[in-house]
């Protein structure tokens, strides 16, 4: 699946998040929604991401944006993470890889060499009609509720 670009209609999905909650794109109609993929719970760059848009979370929501995680680990690996770093948002247990695969953000990775299969770090906006607004392809971690501030 290609990557999904701006225009695009944003494909609506339900899962299950850190706490067993379904939750689904469409329950967030008529709010920005702050969608990012990241690859792997409690590892640097995805703590500094998560922690960055904990930090600056009531300003997000304050604007109407509300922020959703999604990675390919389990709702127990998500619980922990959010344990851990308090985060406020939910955090998708994409397990089947169903919404990475959607967003085309599920790809050939490398490191040191090593090819394999993972999620690219890819932030999404969200406009209230469901459409991509946005998309950050070089996410900052560090500041990445800034890059979307930024943009929007």
């Amino acid at each position: 699946m290609a990557k999904l670009k701006e225009g695009d209609k944003a494909p609506d999905f339900t899962a299950k998040d850190q706490n067993g909650n379904t939750v689904s794109l469409s329950d967030f109609k008529g709010k920005t929604v702050v969608l990012y993929f990241y690859p792997k719970d409690d590892t640097p760059g995805c703590t500094a991401e998560a922690c960055d848009f904990r930090d600056n979370y009531q300003s997000l929501i304050g604007k109407g944006i509300e922020v959703i995680g999604v990675s390919t680990d389990d709702e127990k690996s998500h619980k922990k993470f959010e344990t851990k770093f308090n985060l406020p948002f939910p955090l998708i247990a994409d397990t089947g890889k169903e919404i990475v695969e959607a967003y085309g953000v599920w790809a050939e990775k490398n490191n040191y060499g090593k090819k394999y299969m993972g999620t690219v770090r890819t932030t999404f906006i969200i406009n209230a009609d469901g459409d991509i607004e946005k998309v950050i392809d070089k996410v900052d971690t560090k500041a990445a509720s800034q890059q979307v501030l930024d943009l929007l």
